[in-house]
Formats: structure tokens, C-alpha cells, sequence
């Protein structure tokens, strides 16, 4: 029993880890300005807004990765496996979201990170569903993984709309990825919340 457990510690550390080098990697591509007046910041509201949206979208994954954590066994290779696919997409986030402060939230870079947003969810939600399938009925009743399950697929659906949206009106698929971001505040479904 106690190694099982150091297993299951060690993989949540090192997912802790992969994500800290992720948020540090993203804040090196913040450049200061030349200028040292106040204005000089306005053209940089791209990068400001991009890399806020970017750092909550990981802060969100990391508490929701933090919450499924505390049901999680004796991992199966299965899980580890999934866990290395969901935080290889999640390692792209910085890229996707230079990219598109570089461009000013330009059509094709936000389809990409759109995109990025769909694969980063689908990995998350077959972590999700893994977890919560071996999880101890008494620690996740049918109804929240029920809940769970529903609330994954209605981000999804919004994370693709925003993808394809973002061809024709970029700024309004951003949006869309900031009103997503919205549904996985809490990592625990609403039913269980005290």
C-alpha cells in the first residue's frame, strides 16, 4: 500500500512540475518596452491579455488536475500514459499563445489555439474520465461523474465552436475561450459543491 501511494504522489509531482516550467516558460515571452513612458504598454495589450487568458486557462487545469489527483489509486500505465498526452498539449500553450500576441489575435493563429484548446480537452477529459471510472463509488457518486461528463462535453462543444469561429471573427472566438474557461472554475461538479 505504500508504494502505491508514493506512485500516485510522484505522478501528481511530476505533473506539478511539468506545469511550473510551462507558466515560467510563458512568462519569458513577456518583453518590457523600449519606451519608458506608460503608453508604450498599449500596443502590448495582445500579449497582456493573451498570456492572462493562457495563465487562468492553466491555473484551471492544474487545480482541476489537483482535484481528480485525490482520487487516484494505485495509477494504471493506462492513466500515466494520459496524464504524459494531456500535459504534452498543455507544454504547446505557451507557442499558441505567443503566437497569437504576436499577431493581435490574427484569424489563423487563434484557430490554432483554439484547436490547441480542443486537444488540451479532450486529453483532459479522457484523464477525467479515467480517473473518475476507477475512483471509489463512495468518493464520486454515479450522479457526479454523470455531471462531469456533461459539463466536459458542453466546454468541448464551445472550445470547437471557437475554432471554427475563429476563421471568420477571431476576436469573438477568444471571447468564446474566456466564456468556456468559465464552466471549470470549480473542479467539482455543481451538485457536490458545499
Amino acid at each position: 500500500m505504500r508504494e502505491e501511494k508514493i506512485t500516485a504522489d510522484r505522478l501528481a509531482a511530476f505533473s506539478d512540475a511539468v506545469f511550473a516550467v510551462i507558466v515560467t516558460i510563458m512568462v519569458l515571452e513577456l518583453k518590457a518596452p523600449d519606451q519608458p513612458a506608460l503608453s508604450a504598454l498599449w500596443p502590448l495589450w495582445p500579449t497582456a491579455v493573451s498570456y492572462a487568458v493562457s495563465y487562468l486557462f492553466i491555473a484551471i487545469i492544474w487545480i482541476n488536475h489537483h482535484y481528480l489527483m485525490r482520487f487516484v489509486g494505485p495509477p494504471t500505465l493506462r492513466l500515466i500514459w494520459i496524464n504524459f498526452g494531456h500535459l504534452f498539449m498543455v507544454s504547446l500553450l505557451p507557442f499558441a499563445t505567443a503566437w497569437i500576441a504576436r499577431t493581435r489575435l490574427a484569424s489563423s493563429p487563434v484557430v490554432f489555439y483554439a484547436g490547441l484548446f480542443v486537444c488540451i480537452d479532450i486529453a483532459y477529459n479522457a484523464f477525467e474520465r479515467e480517473v473518475l471510472t476507477h475512483a471509489d463509488a463512495m468518493q464520486v457518486s454515479e450522479r457526479t461523474h454523470r455531471i462531469a461528463r456533461r459539463r466536459s462535453l458542453v466546454v468541448l462543444a464551445i472550445f470547437t465552436t471557437a475554432m471554427l469561429s475563429a476563421f471568420v471573427a477571431p476576436r469573438l472566438a477568444f471571447g468564446l475561450i474566456c466564456g468556456a474557461l468559465i464552466f471549470h472554475l470549480w473542479p467539482e461538479p455543481p451538485g457536490r459543491r458545499p
